[in-house]
């Protein structure tokens, strides 16, 4: 008689975004979202489209670079942040091990592990540094070494997606004359996209996909009928 394993394959899903997901989604946000608001805000103050697309490109440009610059900066932070925790770890394996060693243990009893059963685990990162410092980065601090590439990658993708979602709001003043018709299209093509765009953040992110793209559809629509609303009253 033959017999037959069967197993069952227990697949977990879990949100595998990345940097660069989350430099696009920054990007794309912004970029749909200020661009828009000002073209709202100038079409309640004046009526010559020349003038909202000349003041949105100047906007998007501006815009993505301070973006861009942002990104970069941070990142470079994260990045000096890390080197200056590994390099101050390596000093306390070095200098103070058994203080380090007792928070290995520590963070073990954490997890309901006991000093007995976790000294054997810290023995064995004593004979290797680098592997002890690697632990009590990840462990201890909750750091994961960023690429040395990440600040101008960062960069890049906040800038170019900024550039990409700003053009969207100002397509529509492009083909109209009239700065109304304008508004009304763009509004309509903005807030889709807003929407649609919340959507897949929603699924990159983990959170629900339609509440996320109810929310980044209220936010636009707020910023620029707020902006309009103040224009159209004080021009």
């Amino acid at each position: 008689m033959e017999k037959h394993l069967h197993t069952d394959h227990h697949h977990e899903h879990h949100f595998t975004g990345n940097d660069i997901v989350r430099d696009v989604v920054i990007g794309m946000s912004d970029g749909l979202t200020v661009p828009f608001a000002l073209a709202a805000g100038l079409s309640g103050a004046i009526d010559n489209t020349t003038i909202i697309v000349t003041a949105g490109l100047a906007e998007i440009a501006a815009g993505s670079i301070a973006m861009g610059l942002g990104g970069f900066l941070a990142s470079k932070g994260d990045r000096e942040h890390y080197d200056n925790e590994l390099s101050r770890e390596y000093r306390e394996v070095q200098d103070v091990p058994e203080r380090e060693a007792q928070e290995i243990i520590e963070i073990f009893e954490e997890y309901g592990i006991t000093k007995e059963e976790a000294t054997p685990v810290v023995e064995a990162l004593k004979r290797n540094p680098d592997k002890w410092v690697d632990f009590m980065m990840k462990f201890e601090l909750g750091l994961e070494q960023p690429s040395r590439k990440r600040a101008y990658t960062s960069a890049l993708t906040i800038g170019f997606s900024y550039i990409v979602g700003g053009f969207i709001p100002l397509i529509p003043y492009m083909v109209y004359k009239d700065a109304g018709k304008g508004l009304i299209a763009s509004a309509v093509i903005t807030l889709i996209a807003l929407f649609v765009f919340g959507i897949i953040k929603g699924r990159y992110t983990g959170t629900k996909p339609l509440k996320s793209g109810v929310e980044t559809l209220l936010i636009g629509g707020i910023a620029a009928a707020t902006a309009y609303f103040i224009a159209s009253n004080f021009k």
